[in-house]
This record gives C-alpha cells, structure tokens and sequence, in this order.
C-alpha cells in the first residue's frame, strides 16, 4: 500500500503537466531542453545531498544502462508528443502503459501476471477508449501519426523502466533519473538557443520543470521499489482522464459525456482494484 500510495500523489502532481506544455507555447526542442536539464540537476544535486555519488559504479552495468537510456527517452518524448498531436490522442498511447510493463516483466524477469491484473487492464482500456471515441475525428497528418508513436515510446521507456527498479532495487534512483533527464535535455539543447527557450510562459516552464516533474517522477520511480510496476502504471492511467480536465479549466476544452462516462469507468475499474490489492496483503 505504500506504494500504491507514493504512485496515486505522483500521478496527481503530474496530471497538469500537458496543461502546462500548452500554456508553456514552446516548440518541442526548447521544452525538453527546458525539462531535461531543470529535472536532472535537480536529481543530480539531491543525489549529492545524500551520498548517493558513491553507487554510480552500480550503473556501469547492463541493467542501469538501460534504466538510463529508459530514462532519456521518457524525458525526451512527452513534451513532442504534446507538441504534435492533440492531447488526447497522446494520452491514449501512454495509457498502454501497464501493458507493457507486464509484458516487459514477462520478457525480461519471467514474472506472470496475475489475472486480476489483465482484467483491470482490459476493462481500464475500454473505459480509456470509450471516453476519447467522443472527442471527433482526426484528421490524418505526419504530425499527429509521430506524436502518438512519440506517446507510445513513453509507454515503453516508462514502464521499462518501472520494471527494471522494482526487480533491481539496488540501482541509485536519483543518478538514474538525474543522468538520463540530463541527457535528454542536453541532446535537446543541441537543436535549440536560450533566447527560444526565454521566449515561452516562463512561469508554466519553471513549474513543470522545476516542481511537477521532479516530485512526480521520484514518487512513482520510488513507488515501483514497493509495489509492481503493473500497479504503478495501472494508477498512471489516472492522468488519461484527470489531464483533459485540467486543460478543460485552463484553456476552456470542455470534455464531453463520453469522457466523463469512460472517466468513471477508469476511476470505479481503479478504486475497485485497489481495494481488492489492499485486502490481499
């Protein structure tokens, strides 16, 4: 339950995120260079703070190299997504989430999956989808195709990496994070200047780069150390419904019956799984 719980707070400070993204009005390199370097001095500082510069050997190995590279993606990929394709349309591939993380799980620790789990998983799916089928059609661009695939890439690195600290909780979390956001932000640099990444709502930068991301992701990165990561990302599906409303009350997207009916499908399908978890502890 602890974890459970560190998951369902980081989930909640991350859901303005893609509000912010908007209001932020910068391109994509200028946002994630913007987001990868403020979140990944701040891992790096908070690492120095505590000691924990003595265990980067620990990620000269195949298992932090991959936590690293998972951690670079997932830095690097939101913010495009967001800048590409409409907001609902990248929240829907990252709610593939949990799906992958069982299936990484699978192919990379062996672990099955309990049925409990595939069925929340299916039943949170439909709810996910009946709530975005009301949003209207579309149009079909390169653009839109990329950030969806730029979505499902989030998918596949943050579950990843989930995974990868729930069975090696031996890793260095903030090197970890610290390491692969500054990465992200450093590469995204190369393609950007300071006067475009000044020329943006400072204020919507600074608060998603300096607070939302930080806090979130530590959460739920410490969250997979004391629960599944399944169930980590089966809370994550929370922002595909509670981030269209904060940019409803922020720029004034009202959200349609369906999203409000798939929503509480979501929320009910959740709250009963979580219920049913706490009672098998």
């Amino acid at each position: 339950m602890k974890g459970i719980l560190l998951a369902c707070l980081g989930v909640l400070i991350l859901t303005p995120d893609a509000l912010l993204i908007r209001l932020s009005e910068l391109s994509a390199a200028p946002l994630v260079a913007w987001r990868g370097l403020a979140m990944g001095t701040f891992f790096l500082v908070a690492a120095l703070l505590i000691g924990q510069a003595r265990h980067l050997p620990r990620l000269a190995s195949g298992v932090g190299v991959a936590l690293i590279l998972a951690q670079w993606a997932n830095a690097a990929l939101f913010a495009p997504a967001i800048s590409l394709a409409p907001v609902a349309l990248v929240l829907i591939a990252v709610a593939t989430v949990p799906i992958c993380a069982a299936l990484w799980s699978w192919l990379l620790y062996q672990q099955p999956t309990r049925p409990v789990t595939w069925v929340t998983i299916a039943i949170v799916t439909c709810g996910i989808a009946f709530a975005m089928s009301g949003k209207g059609e579309v149009a079909l661009s390169g653009n839109w195709v990329l950030g969806v695939l730029c979505g499902i890439g989030v998918a596949l690195s943050l579950s990843l990496s989930f995974t990868l600290l729930r069975h090696n909780p031996e890793m260095p979390l903030l090197l970890a994070v610290g390491i692969g956001a500054l990465l992200s932000g450093s590469s995204a640099f190369l393609f950007t200047s300071p006067a475009e990444m000044a020329s943006g709502t400072t204020w919507a930068i600074a608060l998603a780069s300096f607070v939302v991301l930080p806090l979130s992701f530590y959460l739920m990165s410490e969250a997979s150390r004391h629960t599944a990561s399944v169930n980590v990302s089966l809370v994550l599906l929370l922002e595909t419904i509670l981030g269209p409303l904060w940019v409803w009350a922020g720029i004034g997207e009202a959200p349609t019956a369906r999203m409000v009916i798939g929503g509480a499908i979501v929320i009910a399908t959740l709250a009963v799984y979580l219920w049913h978890l706490r009672r098998s502890v």
